[in-house]
């Protein structure tokens, strides 16, 4: 599978342009661009590289990482079946983990079901070079999340999330969601469960559709628990609601307690 279909195109091997401006724009302002759910591409990495910018690829795989090294790529991020949301790995973190640090040379980021310090230990012992987090960090109090979206993860146990390709729509793949939600949208009669507002036209609404792939934010309105709620095995570490910074010092300290007697 090529990477986001439609922007690289097959025969020449170039960049959309509408898309390559998106990619030049991102490496002219962030240090990682990080692309997800594709091949990685020769194409990608090299606008990005002239931009100045480094390269970060998201894989589910041996294969995926070994392929995102040889085309150049700086670093990867090991997904696991853990994860929330969009879901690219078919094994867990742990045992990919292991397969792609003996594959590449590159720093290797872990992803999947990583929300507090002992996690983030192990999968540091492990050998991965740093952690992804993304579930811990909806219930941020920077974050976009719809209110009620964060109060199901608060509640919610890792037992209470599950991979499935239900809300496909729009994103035909596996993803991790609250049991919840899916249950929410089996029993919803209906093909529109509610609408959004587009942060870049206010005054522009757009439905959302019965078991549509979407982020469920502040600026999404109707039957919210029948909307995708993201959520990955790390729930259980969503006990409350935090600044971004406050979780970074949790996470980093629980991790560095754990690890710094293993140094001496």
């Amino acid at each position: 599978m090529r990477p986001f279909p439609g922007l690289v195109d097959d025969a020449t091997g170039k960049v959309d342009p509408e898309f390559a401006g998106v990619v030049e724009a991102a490496a002219s302002r962030a240090r990682v661009v990080d692309f997800f759910y594709g091949d990685p591409d020769p194409a990608l990495v090299d606008a990005v590289h002239a931009g100045g910018a480094l390269v970060s690829w998201q894989v589910g795989s041996r294969d995926e990482a070994k392929a995102a090294e040889r085309v150049g790529c700086d670093l990867v991020v090991a997904q696991g079946t853990e994860a929330g949301g969009h879901v690219r790995g078919k094994i867990g973190l742990l045992a990919l983990l292991g397969q792609v640090l003996d594959s590449v040379r590159v720093p290797v980021v872990a992803a999947g079901g990583i929300g507090t310090g002992k996690a983030m230990a192990a999968v540091l012992a492990a050998g991965a070079s740093a952690v992804r987090v993304g579930t811990r960090f909806v219930a941020a109090a920077e974050s976009e999340a719809h209110p009620r979206y964060v109060q199901r993860l608060i509640a919610a146990e890792a037992k209470d999330t599950v991979l499935t390709e239900a809300f496909s729509t729009g994103w035909p793949a596996p993803h991790r969601v609250l049991r919840s939600s899916v249950e929410a949208a089996e029993r919803f009669s209906g093909d529109v469960v509610g609408e959004r507002i587009r942060p870049w036209a206010p005054d522009e609404r757009v439905p959302v559709r019965r078991f549509q792939s979407t982020g469920v934010t502040k600026a999404s309105y109707g039957t919210i628990d029948a909307m995708s709620f993201f959520a990955g095995e790390s729930v259980d570490g969503v006990k409350d609601v935090l600044s971004a910074a406050e979780i970074v010092r949790e996470l980093a300290g629980g991790a560095e307690n754990l690890l710094r007697p293993m140094r001496k």
